[in-house]
This record gives C-alpha cells, structure tokens and sequence, in this order.
C-alpha cells in the first residue's frame, strides 16, 4: 500500500465549504461550529441543502440527489478550499454512485474532512482519487463544538501540520497486542468498512496499512459480526497493525476488549486500544493515506511526513 497525495494545508481567509452527505443536521449545532471556523480566520460557506430534511425518510439530510449536488458543486469549485463534513448518521452510500469521480478528480487535490458514516467517502477518496483524507470531528458534532482538545487537534492539523506528527494515544491502556508496525493508515467505522465490502469505491483488503477502527451504538454481537465477515472476506490479511478508536454505547468496555482480542488478536500485529479517535470526548484528527509508524507499546503514531502539504 503506498502513501497517497496530501492536499495543501489551509491558511488564514481559506475558504471552506460544509456539506451534510448523510444525516439531517441540527441548525443550533451548525452555527456555533461556523463561529470556531471563523474563529481560526477561516471563510466557511454552507452548502445549500445543509439543513434540509428528507420528505419521507427524517434520518436522511434531504434527497440523495441534493446531497450528491451539494458535495459535487463544494469540491468543484476552484475557489474552497476545503470541504468540511457537518456530521455523519446514515446516508453517504445512497449518495455516493451519483458524484462524477472524473470531475472530483480533476478538480485537484483539496482538505476533506469527515468521520462514522463519512468513512464510505474516505475509502472513495483513496481508490478513486488517490487523496489523504483526514479523519477527524466534524463541524456540527456535539464532541467538537464542546472539547478544547478535540478542537486544536484539528485546527493544527489544518494549519501547521508539522507540529502534530507524533500523536499520542489518549489513554493509558497502551498495547492490546505489543510490537511496532509501520504502514499507510486508512480505516474508519467498522460497520461501514464492512458494508462496503464489494462495491466499486472500498479497498480490496488492508494489506500493508495501518488500520484505524471504531464504531458507536452497536451490541457486542454485531461488531463480532463485523469482525467476522471482513476476516472471512480475507480484508484483514496482510495488515501491517491496528489502532482501536472509541467504542462509544456498544456495551461495557471489558465485553468489547474481549471480543476485539478474540477477533482480532490472531492476526498477530501490533494492537493499541483506546487511541482516541471516532466517536469519543476529545476525538484526534487521524491523517488516512499518510505512512506511519505504530508503536502500541508507547501508545504513539508517528507520521513520516506532515497530513498536510
């Protein structure tokens, strides 16, 4: 697997688009998001059908069609910069056949921002375009409006990526499995990397990667479930190591410790739990497509270059 192309990093007066290709987006959560973009000397516009909602379907953020068009119209426009997700909930596979790959692509490298269901468009960015994509708390999340870690993690990843190339896990669990590994990161929601298995946008396997992997609100069984089909598909053999994200209501921690170590243990690379990125307080800003080195001794994910360019 081999590292892709990083955007440029963002400046102050960059302008920045945000988008909602998945679930409806709560209006008082969108506006106190704008102010910290605004905050860090950004320019954020909101995209037309941010704030709609489906006619019949209320866990969608309006129609497929205008979501696709929204995110098209952002990513094609020469003049953002960046295009920044709302927030995930479910929607992005309902939408993502109906965006021009040709155009995205050439319409040039640019920041795209996004994770939970937003990992479907990570996994296109990386097979379709060849583009790093950062992993990290979308503008209307709630972790991100209120956590000041969770904040600057971003914003330096945005703006001085040179200064966030060692990240250190955020708990003191360390190794589920020890060792070093170094590999290309990519990942994302674990149901939606296995949803995924089979269409024309994911990754065949996770052969030499980094993988990243996180969920929230599912029941010990179904992330067996998970687990289970990818390794029966085989998208597990040949992963260099593995960093475990939050596992936010998926029941208690211990039961999901056991059953990750169960599932994931034989694989016989280096683990580390609880790393701090997905759905819990104070999330990282994970780079996907940049090489790295893992060492789940020390808890720390070392990038041999800046996310950024």
């Amino acid at each position: 697997m081999k590292p892709l192309t990083r955007p440029a990093r963002l400046v102050p007066g960059a302008r920045v688009a945000v988008v909602a290709p998945s679930g409806p987006v709560p209006e008082e959560r969108l506006q106190p998001g704008l102010d910290i973009l605004r905050g860090w000397d950004l320019d954020p516009f909101v995209a037309p059908h941010v704030l709609d909602r489906h006619a019949e379907f209320d866990y969608l953020a309006g129609t497929d069609a205008d979501r696709a068009a929204d995110f098209q119209a952002a990513w094609c426009d020469p003049d953002v910069d960046a295009v920044l997700c709302a927030r995930g909930g479910y929607g992005v596979q309902r939408m993502i056949d109906l965006l021009d790959w040709d155009a995205i692509r050439a319409a040039g490298p640019k920041v795209f921002l996004g994770y939970s269901d937003i990992t479907a468009l990570h996994e296109a960015f990386a097979t379709r375009v060849g583009l790093v994509t950062l992993h990290g708390p979308m503008a209307a999340s709630a972790d991100f409006l209120k956590n000041a870690k969770a904040q600057e993690h971003l914003r330096a990843t945005l703006f001085e990526p040179e200064t966030v190339r060692t990240i250190a896990s955020s708990s003191r669990r360390g190794a589920l499995v020890p060792g070093r590994a170094g590999g290309v990161l990519l990942g994302g929601c674990l149901c939606l990397l296995a949803a995924e298995l089979g269409t024309p946008y994911a990754r065949t396997s996770a052969r030499g990667g980094l993988l990243c992997l996180e969920d929230v609100g599912e029941e010990t069984y179904r992330l067996d479930r998970y687990l289970t089909q990818l390794l029966r598909a085989g998208w597990f053999d040949g992963v260099a190591g593995i960093l475990l994200g939050s596992w936010a209501d998926c029941g208690p921690y211990a039961e999901v410790r056991a059953l990750l170590a169960d599932r994931l243990g034989g694989l016989g690379v280096p683990i580390v739990e609880e790393f701090g990125f997905g759905h819990g307080a104070g999330a990282l800003t994970i780079p996907f497509g940049v090489e790295a080195e893992l060492d789940a001794d020390a808890g720390t994910l070392t990038l041999e270059e800046p996310a950024l360019a």
